[in-house]
């Protein structure tokens, strides 16, 4: 099992000097990947549903900060040599295809081949909107397209791509990614046209376990889901078994226990060692890669827990 923890992209956790301290603190711990969320702009007023709330509120509106994604992503790579940067998860629809495209082939080369692409297709219309981005209303279309189109400039030595929201030709596209054939893409979402998403186009599945609305926070829930993806894989004419699987667990905590929505404890809370089993047993689901939350109330408070799981539980799962 592979391990991450996510960095911030505003607040004090996010001035530069921490975001360095933080990420190599990270990387001499062992950690193997380091998170990055996505939101270019962020509207004064939301009236779309947050995905992954129980009341659909979004708690970064009243912060109205961010930093942009790939730009941190860089600059985490920068300060480091060994781990990998995700995108978690990038809108695709929120950035031209071209410029996107060539903006990870950069990171990649720039990384030495330490870059994943974790995708969405996005929630806040407001935030569509502000960007001038395709119709929010055609967002899983425009995110497929993105999809191909990466990799047809990705690997192709003349690209050339015809949808209806991209359109890829008469151009050369270099350098390419370091990795062969491409960065993996990680899809995430957890509603049935991310699944379709995720088992046709991406190379693993990377689902957030607390979506009210498609929960996957059960070893149960989850193993459904997994199935629904390599169904789809299956469908597409791809190997199934090809399909790797990410997990995100926001919610963690190895000192407190929590209650899931199924009245008994919340996978990924309670003590070291039930924390450990969790790891365990969605390991034996096949999940390879999994990211906790280790944010705390103060970046120190956030450097103690990284340090707490790399030594306490980290060690229980091996």
């Amino acid at each position: 099992m592979e391990f991450g923890f996510g960095v911030a992209t505003r607040g004090p956790a996010a001035a530069p000097e921490f975001l360095e301290r933080q990420v190599k603190h990270g990387e001499r711990l062992g950690f193997d990947i380091v998170t990055v969320s996505d939101h270019v702009v962020i509207p004064k007023a939301v009236r779309s549903i947050y995905p992954y709330s129980e009341d659909g509120a979004f708690s970064g509106v009243d912060a109205g900060e961010c930093l942009e994604q790939l730009t941190v992503a860089m600059f985490l790579a920068a300060h480091t040599s060994t781990i990998r940067v995700l995108t978690s998860v990038m809108v695709l629809p929120h950035r031209p295809p071209v410029l996107a495209a060539k903006t990870l082939a950069s990171l990649d080369v720039l990384s030495n081949g330490r870059l994943i692409v974790g995708v969405g297709a996005g929630w806040m219309r407001e935030e569509f909107e502000a960007l001038g981005a395709p119709p929010y209303e055609h967002r899983g279309s425009v995110a497929n397209e993105y999809l191909q189109a990466f990799k047809e400039m990705w690997t192709s030595d003349e690209p050339e791509y015809r949808g209806e929201y991209v359109q890829v030709s008469g151009m050369s596209f270099y350098p390419k990614p370091v990795q062969d054939p491409h960065p993996p893409i990680w899809v995430g979402g957890e509603s049935p046209p991310a699944l379709r998403r995720a088992g046709r186009l991406g190379d693993a599945w990377y689902p957030i376990g607390n979506n009210p609305t498609f929960p996957m926070d059960t070893p149960e829930r989850l193993a459904a889901g997994m199935s629904t993806v390599r169904r789809h894989a299956e469908e597409a004419g791809r190997d199934p078994a090809s399909i790797d699987f990410g997990y995100s667990a926001g919610w963690y905590n190895d000192r407190d226990p929590a209650t899931g929505r199924d009245g008994g404890r919340r996978v990924f809370t309670g003590n070291p060692e039930q924390v450990a089993a969790d790891i365990r047993e969605f390991e034996k689901l096949g999940v390879r890669h999994l990211v906790i939350g280790l944010t705390g109330s103060s970046p120190d408070e956030t450097l103690d827990r990284m340090e707490r799981f790399a030594t306490e539980v980290r060690p229980l799962t091996e």
